[in-house]
């Protein structure tokens, strides 16, 4: 029978005395003891775990977006190619979670929310350091911060690299196709905006795929990577509506309203506009 089934006869190491098991490699005592309700609730336990799980995936975004950049500046363009692909699926998977979030009703989220006080998912700082690393750094996000300094150096440390779409811009410059030295030199702490001249360069790439190969597939790979991120966008806005409607977010945004605005947001804007031209 099956539950007879001892599988040491088979060589399975049964005993950790002095030995590393999955637990100890994983460090789980220290993760599945950080779900902490502040109510007695039943589903703020799918809250906390739905955005704890949400910041490992970004912990890992933001390892790979690092690994995709200096790819990029070493020119390692089939490594960046990959990574960058890595990291639209991570979107892809944290996309799905909202379909489990989306299970809690209104009436079920009203019985904890008020234990959750100012906290405010809009305050993660790996979300920023993401935002920022992709090019839409808006420095006015570094305040939530101020009160945890090792954070804050970290966000003000990221506005002076270069953005991926900075690397992607120097790329194309290299790759024979002029990008204007304004854009090329321009306060790397600035957001870029988007530019006709910088929209042209893209232009000749996409009328001649097969001179410009690689520029044209890390092209698509950034349209791909930002398609997943405004999927998460939009499933974020249309969960928080659905759970509260328009009331303010317990951070003191506009809750729905701001999540909106978000929505316009564009990381690579060049690329996506310049689609109308061709």
């Amino acid at each position: 029978m099956a539950s007879s089934y001892d599988p040491a006869q088979e060589g399975a190491q049964m005993t950790f005395d002095g030995r590393m098991s999955y637990g100890d490699y994983l460090q789980l005592s220290r993760i599945l003891s950080a779900q902490q309700p502040r109510s007695t609730a039943h589903d703020e336990m799918l809250f906390i775990i739905q955005h704890q799980t949400a910041e490992l995936w970004m912990k890992l975004i933001v390892h790979e977006i690092n690994a995709a950049r200096n790819a990029l500046q070493i020119q390692d363009l089939q490594l960046a190619f990959k990574v960058l692909t890595r990291v639209a699926r991570i979107f892809e998977q944290i996309n799905n979670s909202w379909d489990v979030l989306r299970t809690m009703t209104p009436s079920e989220y009203s019985q904890f929310r008020t234990a959750l006080g100012q906290s405010s998912g809009f305050q993660s700082y790996q979300y920023r350091m993401i935002e920022y690393m992709l090019g839409n750094r808006n420095q006015a996000m570094l305040r939530p911060h101020a009160h945890q300094p090792d954070i804050l150096q970290a966000l003000e440390a990221e506005l002076a690299n270069p953005s991926l779409y900075d690397i992607a811009l120097r790329l194309v410059h290299e790759g024979g196709i002029t990008i204007p030295d304004d854009i090329l030199q321009r306060d790397l702490s600035l957001p870029h905006q988007a530019d006709a001249r910088v929209r042209a360069a893209w232009a000749v790439i996409y009328r001649d795929p097969n001179r410009y190969w690689n520029l044209y597939q890390m092209a698509e790979k950034l349209v791909d990577f930002e398609d997943y991120f405004r999927r998460w966008r939009f499933n974020h806005v249309t969960t928080v509506e659905r759970v509260i409607g328009f009331k303010r977010g317990t951070g003191g945004t506009g809750g729905v309203s701001y999540l909106k605005r978000m929505l316009d947001v564009e990381l690579f804007p060049d690329i996506w506009h310049v689609r109308t031209e061709l």
